[in-house]
């Protein structure tokens, strides 16, 4: 087995995650790999005895990084460490886990394969989100599932004027407008009736949010396509990147939203499956003959 650097990084809540990365570090320790913890993470969950680096030292200097939570710390580390192009596998402590895949019962098993070489790679893309006000960028950022603009929570509907590539598409009075990727396909957009997106489309989608209109419905637009969204009315209008990171907007203002020149990679156990992350996520029907889900190339 190659030894390598390997980072953990966890969630960053005192205390939350304090058992499982000591545990992950100590097991990779011993296998022979030079272990390093994320500054923060270790800050957060008093692990001590292993060097600690930033993301930015992490992206330079470690072949691959393990980490421990929900998609929630996913997201916020794969933000991060996208230019680097450095490795990313999720180890599950959180509710949901579509990125965050290795329940963590199966950690040892998982990495002791992945690290002998076993393992399938994914590629996710990002959005790169701008804010102008008047002709000047006040604001940029990227993220990994989607883009929101949305009303304040005491405040009425919002009016945005979309346009793609420049040419016009639609005004709307709604809730707010989420434009996501493949990966926050099963995110917020899901939970506004917008379609699940396979990771291998090269699509953008734009949901709405309880649109004032029934006719303004979800659309999957080329990921080629740059998208700018100009408000247009409503009060206390804001725009999120991942829920993690918002700033204010004004009317006028516009958020320019294309593909960004940058992707995060994940690696899984060998035999990893999509449609079986659906199923166990979502709750899908099993295999109707077996009452188990379906094993073989129809995985």
């Amino acid at each position: 087995m190659q030894k390598r650097t390997i980072a953990v990084a966890g969630k960053f809540q005192a205390g939350a995650g304090s058992a499982p990365v000591s545990e992950i570090a100590r097991f990779l320790s011993s296998a022979g790999h030079t272990v390093v913890l994320e500054k923060e993470t270790a800050r957060a969950v008093g692990a001590s005895g292993y060097p600690t680096w930033s993301p930015e030292e992490i992206g330079t200097r470690v072949d691959l990084v393990v980490v421990v939570g929900g998609d929630g710390t996913m997201l916020g580390i794969a933000r991060r460490l996208a230019p680097y192009q450095i490795p990313l596998v999720g180890i599950n402590q959180g509710r949901l886990g579509f990125m965050t895949d290795i329940p963590f019962e199966d950690t040892q098993r998982a990495l002791e394969g992945i690290l002998a070489g076993n393992f399938e790679v994914e590629e996710r893309h990002l959005l790169a989100a701008s804010i102008t006000r008047d002709g000047v960028t006040i604001f940029e950022a990227l993220a990994l599932n989607d883009v929101v603009v949305a009303r304040g929570a005491v405040s009425g509907m919002v009016e945005l004027a979309v346009a793609v590539d420049g040419r016009f598409m639609y005004s709307q009075r709604s809730d707010g407008l989420i434009i996501a990727t493949p990966t926050g396909s099963t995110a917020y957009a899901l939970s506004a009736s917008g379609p699940i997106l396979h990771p291998r489309v090269a699509g953008i989608l734009l949901v709405p949010i309880a649109p004032h209109s029934l006719s303004n419905r979800p659309i999957v637009i080329p990921d080629s396509c740059r998208i700018e969204i100009e408000v247009t009315g409503g009060r206390e209008v804001s725009v999120n990147f991942d829920m993690q990171s918002y700033t204010a907007l004004q009317h006028g203002d516009r958020v320019n939203i294309a593909r960004a020149p940058l992707s995060v990679q994940f690696w899984h156990p060998t035999g990893y499956s999509y449609f079986a992350t659906l199923r166990q996520k979502l709750h899908w029907n099993l295999h109707p003959s077996s009452g188990e889900s379906k094993s073989g190339p129809g995985n």
